[in-house]
């Protein structure tokens, strides 16, 4: 395996695709919380003190009521933004030709003395003048508890104090080396010299001060160079594979290892439509997936932190395992809505809670697994809590062998009808597989001879009943003719091999019936909402990877070419994206999205030149 330094080559980059993108947001994040910064400057969403907690600026999902932190300008500047390198800061540059200033944001991060990281709930806007007397004015509306109630703001000696307590109190604190009384007021500001502003949870024992938050700044990008620059490096695509990394580690929750779909709720698949979920909490699937690609990169301490998680959440050996948690580990998720919000561009309702958190998906087990096999298999002298993972992994099987004929709602959540989803099934055969590996890692052969003939039932059952021979390929649900993007992970967990005649059918009867403009449906028959209407992203990036497998390496190229060009101008993906448009729709950033990416273009770094030209002459 050839790796180089990331430092010493420049990743090819693709040329952005002239199409209409909303979500031109970037992430800033500690681990703790997040926010969402839009190609303007604008905070349009954020949640203090946690990831989950109520929202104090959320204009994403109602431009009137949600509340946000904009930096307002003359229409003679230019403004311009990007992440400082292999960090989690982001820069906005606004420049009129003789006068400019960078806003430079970030969430505080990095280890203490005793060891311990230093993560407070805030956010920290640093103000450098660049050249000439530029002026600005700044739109600062907090919109605390969801927007709910209404907030007022005060202007204190030290500080501005934004306070609701109609329904329930909250508080938030902003800390500045600039006009107070001009910032309440939205008055224009001359920028003389650099300059700062807190905005924290919690009021401070010791005032900020310009020193202060340069030194906050250096800390934290050096935290954020030193864990990039352990990220394995590969001979292509270093830039995404970075940019992507470091997503998936601001969606990582610190105090408890959860690892979190998204940032963000209610940003739907389809403008207008009701597919609005809250993804701020912890799934089973997407995280296992997410903690397995960062482990391939390096980061070994993300997958121990997130298996704590797992182990805290099953003190019984007979407890069945949720399809999602809070992030404290919370089983109860009650969903609601708030319908004080518009939605995201008019699209209601906007949600809190996931109703999901209920229902029985068989294949979380599977996934789980996995990971567990995978740590195990790289740390098997050294592995922390092996005695409580090998309870897990009993326990795991035991659910599986006693539920895994039973239909259930499926890796897309529906929310009526249950079915032998062959995704689920197949993930079943991989939980016995992997719990059989795990058992002889630790010597325990009887347990795994006996777990044989529970993997092989599984198999026998999937090859006969998933695979539709009118169709040619290996169907959705047990008795269907419809085609899912999921079953194209049965190579992926080691069911199949990549060219078994009925594998590379099943990639192309499903490149030719879900296949539209270079992205993939997930599926394209009705669900609970009707027929879906945009391109779910992991699912091109699933269709990829396949056909890199099945040996179409060319096309497998090109198509990744043409998604990347599809990101947001800082590289970062959504949920799903417009079939027509490439407008990024659903929750942002998405991890599903980016740990898909990473494993993709960790596959087809290593197509050689020779490679891609033999292929094309095919």
């Amino acid at each position: 395996m050839l790796f180089v330094n990331l430092k010493k080559i420049e990743a090819k980059t693709y040329p952005k695709q002239d199409f209409m993108i909303n979500l031109n947001y970037g992430i800033i994040g500690n681990c703790r919380s997040a926010a969402l910064i839009s190609d303007k400057g604008s905070i349009d969403w954020c949640c203090l003190p946690e990831f989950d907690s109520p929202s104090i600026f959320a204009s994403i999902l109602d431009e009137k009521k949600g509340g946000r932190f904009n930096i307002i300008v003359a229409d003679d500047y230019v403004i311009n933004q990007q992440y400082l390198d292999n960090t989690a800061i982001m820069s906005t540059t606004f420049n009129n030709g003789r006068n400019a200033f960078e806003v430079i944001d970030f969430m505080p991060r990095y280890r203490k003395d005793n060891g311990k990281y230093h993560s407070p709930p805030e956010i920290i806007r640093y103000i450098r003048k660049i050249s000439g007397h530029p002026r600005f004015s700044i739109h600062y509306d907090p919109k605390l508890e969801y927007a709910q109630d209404e907030t007022q703001s005060y202007v204190k000696n030290e500080f501005i104090v934004s306070v609701t307590n109609t329904t329930k109190f909250d508080s938030l604190f902003l800390y500045t080396g600039l006009s107070k009384e001009a910032i309440k007021k939205g008055e224009e500001i001359l920028l003389e010299d650099d300059s700062f502003i807190v905005l924290g949870y919690n009021e401070k024992i010791f005032l900020p001060s310009l020193h202060k938050v340069r030194l906050e700044y250096e800390r934290t990008k050096t935290y954020w160079l030193d864990w990039s620059d352990r990220t394995t490096s590969y001979r292509k695509y270093n830039s995404q594979i970075a940019r992507s990394a470091i997503t998936l580690k601001l969606l990582c929750y610190e105090k408890t290892g959860a690892v979190l779909a998204a940032a963000t709720t209610s940003l739907p698949e389809t403008i207008g439509e009701v597919r609005n979920w809250d993804y701020r909490f912890c799934w089973i699937r997407d995280a296992s997936m997410v903690v397995k690609v960062v482990h391939e990169l390096g980061h070994n301490e993300m997958a121990k932190d997130y298996l704590r998680f797992i182990i805290n959440l099953v003190p019984d050996k007979d407890e069945k395992l949720q399809i999602m948690y809070g992030i404290n580990g919370e089983k109860q998720l009650t969903e609601e809505t708030l319908d004080h919000l518009s939605g995201y561009m008019g699209s209601k309702p906007v949600r809190i809670g996931n109703a999901a958190y209920s229902q029985r998906q068989n294949d979380i087990y599977g996934i789980l697994m996995d990971v567990i096999y995978q740590q195990l298999t790289h740390f098997s002298n050294d592995i922390e809590n092996g005695e409580e993972l090998w309870n897990i992994t009993k326990g795991i099987v035991w659910v599986v062998e006693r539920h895994w004929q039973e239909p259930d709602k499926g890796i897309w959540e529906f929310r009526t009808e249950e079915r032998h989803f062959t995704f689920s099934k197949v993930l079943c055969w991989t939980a016995i597989d992997r719990a059989i590996k795990v058992a002889r890692i630790f010597g325990k052969n009887n347990k795994a001879d006996k777990w044989e003939t529970i993997a092989k039932a599984i198999r026998e059952d999937i090859l006969e009943n998933a695979w539709n021979e009118e169709v040619q390929a290996f169907t959705q649900s047990y008795g269907s003719s419809d085609l899912d993007a999921s079953v194209l992970l049965m190579e992926n967990y080691g069911f199949i091999e990549a060219m078994d005649p009925r594998y590379v059918l099943t990639v192309k009867a499903i490149d030719k019936e879900l296949s539209h403009n270079g992205l993939l449906y997930r599926y394209k028959n009705k669900d609970d909402f009707g027929l879906p209407t945009s391109s779910f992203t992991i699912c091109t990036f699933w269709f990829i990877n396949s056909l890199f497998k099945i040996g179409e390496k060319k096309k497998a190229e090109t198509l990744f070419a043409q998604l990347l060009s599809y990101s947001n101008h800082l590289g970062l993906f959504s949920e799903d994206i417009d079939f027509e448009t490439k407008r990024l729709l659903g929750n942002f950033p998405q991890a599903y999205s980016h740990l898909a990416l990473i494993e993709t273009a960790i596959n087809l770094s290593f197509i050689t030149e020779e490679e891609s030209v033999r292929d094309a002459l095919r």
